[in-house]
């Protein structure tokens, strides 16, 4: 954006807030230290669970916005997991995988019924693989942070989205994944030298609309199936 377009719309947003030029001082401060400190909302009080009673909440409210949620024990039975659910829905085994370090302890190949294909999703692709860094059992959403190991478009193109959730990455609420972003890419080891991710993607359930007639439409904008396999044991 150009200074003079970007100068174009400072203006007008100061106009609509009744403001004849860039705020004093004292307001300047504030704003600053706000941005420093990430003051947290109101958190619901339905989360003060403990890690069980998170997960409960978390597959509940899923569940209400037409995900649908099955649960294993250790990632040594999410192959098979995820070929049931396929079988299920009479979808093809073929699968598109996001290149994650995190369904690398599946054994895949013990599945010798799937065909999968490391990277970013095609066209012709239906159905996609992903894990997902964390979840919001207040709202059963799930936190997609986009990076080199999770193309955002997994999320997105396929009809279809498998989502393998360790169980131990259920949180409370929104503020908890904001917190758990800011201190990885604080964290020298993460590799991210102190980036946040270019894109983080909140999903709740499949894509929907109710714009036609107030008729719910699955898939209107995205994938028509949500499945989340969540790892009791992770």
């Amino acid at each position: 954006m150009s200074e003079s377009n970007r100068e174009t719309v400072l203006g007008s947003l100061r106009r609509a807030l009744g403001r004849d030029g860039p705020v004093d001082d004292d307001t300047a401060i504030k704003l600053r230290a706000r941005m420093v400190v990430h003051a947290r909302n109101i958190v619901p009080k339905r989360t003060q669970l403990d890690a069980t009673g998170l997960v409960e909440l978390f597959e509940t409210m899923a569940k209400q916005v037409h995900a649908t949620v099955a649960h294993v024990s250790t990632m040594k039975d999410v192959p098979g997991a995820v070929g049931e659910y396929l079988r299920s829905e009479n979808l093809p085994s073929e699968i598109v995988m996001a290149p994650d370090p995190t369904l690398d302890a599946a054994p895949w190949s013990d599945n010798a019924l799937l065909e999968i294909r490391r990277g970013a999703p095609v066209e012709a692709d239906q159905v996609s693989v992903t894990s997902a860094p964390a979840a919001v059992a207040e709202t059963g959403t799930l936190a997609m942070y986009s990076g080199l190991d999770h193309p955002s478009t997994l999320n997105f193109m396929p009809e279809t989205h498998v989502v393998v959730l360790p169980a131990g990455r259920v949180t409370k609420s929104y503020e908890d994944v904001w917190d758990a972003i800011r201190a990885q890419a604080a964290d020298p080891d993460s590799g991210r030298n102190g980036q946040l991710p270019r894109t983080v993607n909140f999903v709740t359930g499949p894509s929907r609309s109710g714009d036609i007639e107030q008729t719910l439409l699955l898939g209107a904008h995205g994938p028509r199936r949500l499945h989340i396999v969540i790892v009791d044991g992770e």
